[in-house]
């Protein structure tokens, strides 16, 4: 039986992104066979490089580049920063050149998800931000279908580009019920599609 290791990949500042991140590694789990790995990235300064420590102090490790190159899938997380992914997200990418020349993702199946304050305070153009170092990457990018009857339904995050929420200004309100089972159908689709794919 073929085994696929999907990399649920995130950077959460109020813990938004990290709910979700959650939810889409208990999707992947469902498909037999298919294994999440969560990662994040550590925080950035913008007038020094590392202003983390090495390891973090609670949730998932921080990523490595390896991480990149043995996975099977990628879902890619960020909150939203002016309708753009989050720095320390775009600067752990930046640094994925090595990846790019060894094309160790291309082929592979990404998905993309975020987390806003507002209703329309970017997340779809976060999540189409998202998505273009992954083109770069030669990645085959998965959306939701709107045969999730939720995207019809939610009155706060979900998009057929990759799930959202819809986490208020104060980052407090709680994943709804359209949001959990978007989450949810899109790990559950990224590994069933990464089995697909895995030669």
């Amino acid at each position: 039986m073929k085994t696929v290791n999907i990399l649920v990949l995130y950077y959460s500042r109020s813990g938004s992104t990290w709910e979700l991140a959650k939810l889409i590694a208990e999707g992947v789990e469902r498909v037999s066979g298919a294994t999440a790995v969560l990662r994040t990235v550590p925080n950035i300064s913008s007038v020094a490089e590392a202003v983390e420590n090495s390891i973090p102090t609670d949730g998932p490790p921080y990523a490595e580049y390896s991480d990149l190159a043995t996975c099977d899938g990628l879902a890619l997380g960020s909150p939203t920063r002016f309708g753009n992914m989050a720095a320390p997200l775009k600067y752990f990418l930046d640094g994925s050149v090595g990846e790019w020349l060894s094309g160790s993702l291309s082929g592979k199946p990404a998905s993309v998800f975020s987390s806003t304050g507002s209703l329309h305070g970017g997340q779809e153009s976060t999540l189409l931000s998202m998505m273009i170092p992954l083109l770069h990457h030669g990645m085959v990018i998965c959306g939701l279908p709107y045969s999730n009857p939720e995207l019809s339904e939610t009155a706060t995050g979900g998009t057929p580009y990759g799930v959202t929420h819809l986490a208020g200004s104060k980052g407090n309100l709680p994943i709804s019920t359209e949001e959990k089972k978007l989450a949810l159908a899109q790990g559950q689709r990224l590994a069933e599609i990464a089995l697909a794919l895995k030669k």
